[in-house]
């Protein structure tokens, strides 16, 4: 039996210069973001948090990645 797979997204992201800036705007909101997880040993200076909206989408903000292209 094969195994089904969702479609769609599992959430978006969003680049921010500061996280902790973003974090408390969310904060002032009314919006309890997860906890931050530092990504700084495979990139350097990355960090990134998830929340969900008002309607219950997964986002994410994240600071300190650079693409490659």
């Amino acid at each position: 039996m094969a195994q089904s797979q969702s479609v769609g997204f599992t959430h978006l992201a969003f680049e921010v210069d500061d996280l902790d800036a973003a974090i408390a705007k969310l904060q002032e909101d009314g919006i309890q973001p997860e906890k931050i997880i530092d990504l700084s040993s495979s990139i350097p200076g990355g960090r990134v948090c998830f929340f969900h909206d008002p309607d219950g989408n997964r986002l994410e903000l994240m600071q300190g990645y650079k693409d490659e292209f």
